[in-house]
């Protein structure tokens, strides 16, 4: 790196810091008689820009160290030139932000780093909110000005090989760390530039830590490892920011180590533990309307790349019929998210999804494929409170008619909301699924007390036969 560093600058050498330049740079403004945030700002926007200017596309080459002593160089020789006089700590943090802007992602940098802290949300240049322990919050951060965040905004699209402009106003990318980030610039945001940003954990959840905070029980986490390992084709239904993603993900830690898996997403997010496993991603179009390729795209190809599971970020579109087609010849044991409030809700939607695909098929036709290829949907709310809840396993028992039938077979009961919290339990519901059967012939037998209804829930334990011995 030194000697990438050494050639670099011997083949374009840096610009003087010769203070008097900067001197005559602008001499008509006396920063002294600014007011501190407003000096501090410049200063920070001027050494900046000649560090950008003198480096250009290098650095992005260089490392932080290299970049870290010229700007230091710059700001020193910058404050000389205007006779200004920095407190340690201020100077400090001026040269903090000064690297975070060349090296970073800018002000984001300090939330980014907290763990605490789950969605960020920009709304504008002056307007930062952030999710802390499932409550929203402002910031303590702003960005300089329209053109700061759309600097910070161009680094964040750029490094995934995506970009926003005019033409372009939205897109989906992710930080190198797997955190997904949506942007949608001027003209359609009014005020200003908007990002949100779903931060990955850096220790992602587990099944455990769902148990933990009362997302489900012991026995719903155990029903829901054997249908996975019993090769159950899952649904995973709920709102924005409803925890869906993080429960995919978990349930995937589910699947056998020796099984081959092939993950489709817009933005890949998926944190898969396995050793065998294929991330695709898609891709939006280029300026020019081509090269653009889309989940269904990406589902149709992965039939071809003989998978063992295939997990769909999210269904939205027209790829919901080839994945029921792909869950229907074979492919079994398959796993995906769509938003949709309840589990019936979740039927009607992947009827209209599977509409969008163009094919001219009769509602019958569609309601036997949905029948036959799902067999669990999990539906996972937000509560008032800002949990997460799984607030019904239900199981996708057949078509009755012109419907498609379902049982509920574990539930979470809301009985009240004081003090900003909500309260109630999770039950079962007594109806033992149709799936035992094949729980038990693959060898993820559930024992089945687990489906018997928690005293006080209003469900009515059956009479179940014994057998007895003679």
């Amino acid at each position: 790196m030194a000697q990438r560093v050494a050639a670099s600058q011997a083949a374009q050498p840096p610009a003087p810091t010769d203070p008097a330049q900067f001197a005559a740079s602008g001499a008509n403004v006396n920063l002294r008689d600014l007011p501190e945030a407003e000096r501090l700002h410049k200063i920070k926007a001027a050494v900046h820009d000649r560090i950008i200017g003198e480096l250009g596309e290098r650095a992005n080459e260089l490392d932080k160290e290299a970049i870290n002593q010229r700007a230091t160089e710059v700001l020193d020789t910058y404050l000389e030139s205007r006779r200004i006089t920095l407190t340690k700590q201020t100077r400090e943090q001026l040269l903090s932000a000064l690297l975070a802007d060349i090296l970073g992602y800018g002000p984001l940098d300090l939330l980014l780093a907290d763990e605490q802290i789950s969605d960020i949300m920009v709304n504008g240049p002056q307007k930062v909110y952030i999710e802390r322990n499932n409550k929203m919050q402002r910031a303590a951060i702003r960005f300089d000005s329209d053109a700061h965040l759309m600097q910070v905004i161009q680094r964040i699209v750029t490094g995934v090989g995506r970009r926003v402009d005019e033409s372009s106003p939205m897109v989906d990318a992710r930080l190198p760390d797997g955190s997904r980030v949506n942007v949608i610039i001027a003209p359609l945001a009014v005020r200003g530039a908007s990002v949100t940003i779903r931060k990955m954990r850096k220790d992602p959840l587990q099944i455990g830590d769902l148990i933990k905070n009362q997302t489900l029980t012991e026995e719903m986490a155990t029903f829901l490892k054997a249908c996975v390992n019993a090769r159950m084709n899952i649904v995973v239904a709920g709102g924005g920011s409803s925890g869906k993603t993080t429960t995919l993900n978990i349930l995937s830690d589910f699947i056998p180590a020796d099984e081959r898996i092939i993950t489709v997403e817009d933005a890949a997010e998926l944190q898969l533990r396995q050793i065998h496993v294929i991330n695709l991603e898609s891709r939006p179009a280029n300026v020019e309307g081509k090269g653009g390729v889309s989940i269904r795209d990406l589902v149709i190809n992965t039939l071809r790349m003989r998978p063992d599971r295939i997990v769909v970020g999210e269904v939205r579109s027209g790829e919901a019929l080839d994945m029921l087609q792909a869950m229907n010849t074979g492919h079994d044991g398959s796993l995906t998210t769509l938003h949709a409030n309840t589990p019936r809700d979740s039927i009607s939607r992947l009827e209209t999804l599977v509409l969008m695909a163009g094919m001219e098929l009769p509602s019958r036709a569609i309601r036997e494929q949905i029948a036959s290829a799902i067999n669990i949907i999990i539906q996972q709310n937000r509560t008032r409170d800002g949990g997460r809840k799984i607030t019904y396993i239900s199981e996708v028992t057949g078509i009755e008619g012109d419907q498609i039938s379902l049982q509920d077979i574990f539930v979470f009961k809301q009985t009240g909301f004081e003090n900003g919290k909500v309260s109630g339990f999770h039950t079962a519901t007594g109806a033992i699924p149709r799936c035992m059967d094949v729980l038990v012939s693959t060898g993820n037998e559930v024992p089945i007390s687990y489906f018997d209804p928690a005293p006080g829930s209003g469900y009515i334990k059956p009479k179940r036969i014994q057998a007895v011995a003679a």
